[in-house]
């Protein structure tokens, strides 16, 4: 992920005008920026870190929330490391005001919650189709660069956005978003303009946008910091796996996850909660260890408790586990249907307090490469399968290739389509920004390419399947 300069920094931290400008932030406990709104909007309460400008017609509250604050920075970094909590307090303060929206009439609103009905995502009595992607990235940059996506993502019809809500870290960033840092074992949540203050703009942004998120809260690997952090700074020299186990280790997660849930539980524009991003037994450091039970109990126990802890928190959102969906075959055909990383599929997907299942799809990572289009073709039927007998909607919430894109992409997404899968998320959609383009793992797809316009295409397929 690329970093700004210097330069580009000083000059979001003084583009405040006297007036926040449309879909702007306007108010919220830290803010020190504008608190009216130009051109007659009106700035509207949303939670007590942030209010916004939105059109006369969709408000109806009106925040008398202000404070001053320090200075202000922009975000955009590679920082990694992850987040969790035990100590609840604020850090730095202000938050840019530099906001931009290509939309000129007010975007749908987020009424109601996302909900489920047999194999069909619902909302508001009608089913909600889920043809989205993964941003990961959207709180490390700038406001302006954040309106700027989801206008994007918007455009091209997609629904759906996938997003990290979780980034710990042992030593405080220079740029970009963390929502937790550890010292000596001990959790702090910054709920600070880089922090979950950063977070509420994501949220409005959707919102704005008439889009809803998936927020996965915290990662197998190591990258934003993930499970290992809370191993290494609560269980010293245990494995990777003793996340999922040890006791220690799981009260502070929930409470992390009180924190986030608490803060947006009355807030439709998020559609569920996960629990982690591709959860295995062994993470980034290594092979499985004896913690985890390779065959699925492990971590089907682990997600039976968190997800029932969630649901005792929030009765509004979905939730889902993250994982990639493995299986536990005796005579599998391929790695990614035999025992060996801790997940079994259909057993998670009879968790009652899972609401829906996901899986992902890399076969060139997963020793497929001979056949990238036929076994994603085969994966994707066989997940279906499984959505049928278990009667919940199952999601192909990252999929990827570096190469074929859009030949293979066509057959899978025909496939999506045609076997009744509930809904898709392509990692990863891009943006072009006036100073770079999104990061580029390899998978990125940006507007205006042969690939974009497929997913464009499909997602409009899918809508029209319901």
């Amino acid at each position: 992920m690329f970093l700004k300069s210097l330069a580009s920094l000083a000059a979001v931290a003084v583009a405040v005008s006297a007036q926040a400008p449309n879909w702007g932030q306007c108010g919220g406990i830290g803010w020190s920026g504008a608190t009216t709104c130009a051109g007659g909007w009106v700035c509207t309460y949303s939670n007590p870190y942030y209010s916004q400008c939105l059109a006369p017609s969709s408000t109806s509250t009106k925040s008398t929330t202000t404070t001053t604050s320090t200075t202000s920075k922009s975000t955009t970094t590679t920082t990694t490391t992850k987040s969790t909590s035990t100590t609840t307090t604020t850090s730095t303060t202000s938050k840019s005001t530099t906001t931009s929206s290509t939309s000129t009439s007010t975007p749908p609103a987020s009424t109601g919650f996302v909900g489920v009905s047999g194999q069909k995502f619902t909302l508001n009595g009608a089913t909600y189709t889920v043809a989205g992607t993964n941003a990961y990235w959207l709180a490390q940059y700038s406001n302006a660069d954040i309106d700027q996506a989801f206008s994007d993502i918007a455009a091209a019809g997609l629904t759906t956005v996938r997003t990290w809500g979780f980034n710990e870290v042992t030593s405080i960033p220079n740029y970009g978003a963390y929502y937790q840092s550890w010292s000596n074992g001990v959790p702090t949540i910054n709920t600070g303009s880089t922090g979950l203050g950063k977070f509420d703009y994501v949220v409005s942004s959707a919102k704005a946008h008439g889009i809803r998120l998936v927020v996965t809260l915290t990662n197998n690997w190591s990258d934003y910091g993930g499970m290992d952090v809370y191993v290494s700074q609560l269980n010293p020299g245990g494995t990777h796996d003793t996340f999922y186990t040890n006791t220690k280790i799981i009260a502070a997660y929930k409470s992390y996850i009180n924190t986030w849930v608490s803060r947006y539980k009355n807030e439709p524009t998020i559609m569920a909660w996960e629990l982690a991003n591709e959860p295995r037994c062994s993470g980034s450091s290594g092979s499985a260890s004896s913690a985890c039970v390779t065959t699925g109990a492990t971590i089907n126990q682990w997600a039976s408790t968190i997800s029932a802890y969630i649901k005792s928190l929030d009765s509004n959102h979905l939730v889902a586990l993250g994982d990639e969906g493995w299986f536990q075959e005796a005579n599998p055909p391929t790695y990614p249907y035999a025992p060996g990383v801790g997940i079994d599929f259909n057993l998670n997907l009879k968790i009652t307090t899972l609401d829906y299942g996901t899986f992902h799809s890399y076969p060139e990572s997963w020793g497929q490469t001979a056949n990238e289009s036929a076994w994603g073709v085969q994966w994707i039927i066989d997940h279906a399968a499984s959505q049928k007998s278990a009667n919940k909607p199952v999601v192909l919430e990252e999929f990827g290739v570096t190469n074929n894109q859009a030949t293979i992409y066509q057959s899978w997404l025909n496939t999506v389509v045609s076997s009744g899968l509930t809904g898709e998320q392509i990692w990863q959609a891009g943006s072009n920004f006036p100073d770079g383009t999104t990061y580029n793992d390899g998978y990125a797809v940006y507007p205006g390419s042969a690939v974009y316009t497929l997913i464009e295409q499909y997602a409009a397929t899918l809508k029209s399947r319901g």
